[in-house]
């Protein structure tokens, strides 16, 4: 079997657990109010995976997933750094199955951005930005749970060359991310602007979806296909309202 046929059927697998575990949960299954994202827009799908941890063996499985990925897709990589915090137990996963030594960032509270790195920066100063071991020649790779638009990953970047200033370290590279979902919404492309090459296990869009669609019902597998193509239209109070009723009349969801 070659790699991308056991990186699909490994990826179908782990979607379908984390689906059926509701760390992808939807409006018509879940919740039929949708939900409000950080970034202000409504959504009637919620990614969560922190709570992966939470299931020993589905755990394990995603970090000799991603082992295996890293083994094929960044030959050169001899550690990672786990993205605080949903990164954190991945990457411990990864580095149990791989065999590797893993770091992981340090939190900053309410730093999402390049912008808010900076400014945390200039308020904090010389806070630790990285825990655990780095060396010189390193070639590091960064482990996450997703990525939508790139942002954290940026900070998480912008703290491990912080870091590496302040060891004095030399020779430290790093220009692979590597995540378990991807929802495809512009984050390769980004990525790619940074001199950094993005690797997922499941391309959500492309993927990731149509793996889940004999287990959604079909409006809520076309809502979602179609939230995700233009969610703009998705915004408007009168749809959401119209979501709420389908997911009333026809939703699989658990009153509570």
């Amino acid at each position: 079997m070659s790699w991308q046929e056991e990186k699909e059927n490994v990826g179908k697998e782990i979607i379908h657990a984390l689906y059926r575990n509701g760390m992808i949960k939807t409006w018509f299954r879940d919740n039929p109010h949708g939900w409000t994202l950080v970034s202000g827009i409504w959504s009637p799908l919620y990614i969560q995976l922190r709570p992966l941890s939470s299931y020993p063996e589905l755990l394990r499985k995603v970090g000799y997933a991603l082992g295996s990925l890293i083994r094929e897709e960044c030959e050169d990589i001899n550690r990672i750094i786990g993205v605080a915090t949903a990164g954190i137990p991945i990457a411990t996963a990864v580095s149990l199955a791989l065999g590797i030594p893993s770091s992981f960032t340090r939190k900053l509270e309410n730093v999402r951005s390049l912008e808010d790195f900076n400014n945390f920066v200039k308020r904090y100063g010389e806070h630790s930005m990285i825990e655990g071991i780095l060396e010189n020649g390193d070639t590091v790779g960064i482990v996450d749970d997703l990525v939508t638009k790139f942002d954290s990953k940026v900070v998480g970047l912008k703290q491990l060359e912080f870091e590496l200033k302040i060891r004095g370290l030399r020779n430290v590279k790093c220009s692979d991310v590597i995540v378990v979902l991807d929802r495809e919404q512009g984050a390769k492309e980004i990525a790619k602007e940074q001199g950094i090459d993005l690797h997922c296990l499941i391309p959500f869009m492309s993927k990731g979806l149509p793996w889940l669609k004999d287990v959604f019902a079909e409006r809520e597998y076309e809502v979602i296909v179609e939230y995700l193509r233009d969610y703009k239209k998705y915004q408007d109070s009168r749809v959401q309202e119209e979501l709420r009723t389908i997911a009333m009349q026809e939703g699989t969801f658990k009153l509570k």
